[in-house]
């Protein structure tokens, strides 16, 4: 059986929710929703480019614990709150991934856990 590590952020709704904010089991690392929130604030409000390029970073940090990197990765999953947005989503999106050109996925829902964000992106990496 493959080890499990479970990568924490330290965020206290780890513990509330029951989560990580990474698992790797084996050669595969998943990354949890991850929202463009630093210190229990939201960053950016109401700029989708910036709050994109934030949660990306998030998600580096997380793969690299990991002991991957954004090349690793083979999916993204955005959820947006405004999907007639999804150029400025898009654009910062490519900034990381125009190269590496992860499946991926960008749906819109109707809110996410406040109010100030306006995306939350998972992410799959598979390790060699």
């Amino acid at each position: 059986m493959n080890e499990r590590l479970n990568i924490s952020s330290g965020a206290k709704w780890e513990n509330i929710v029951g989560y990580s904010r990474a698992v790797k089991i084996g050669n595969v690392v998943e990354v949890s929703g991850t929202a463009p929130v630093e210190e229990g604030k939201t960053l950016f409000p109401g700029n989708a480019y910036e709050q994109t390029k934030a949660c990306i970073k998030i998600i580096n940090k997380a793969l690299e614990a990991a002991g991957a990197s954004l090349s690793n990765v083979i999916r993204t999953r955005m959820f947006v709150t405004d999907i007639s947005r999804w150029e400025e989503f898009g654009k910062a999106h490519a900034e990381f991934f125009k190269d590496i050109k992860p499946a991926t996925s960008m749906v819109e829902v109707k809110s996410l856990i406040s109010p100030d964000m306006l995306i939350e992106i998972e992410a799959t990496a598979i390790v060699e």
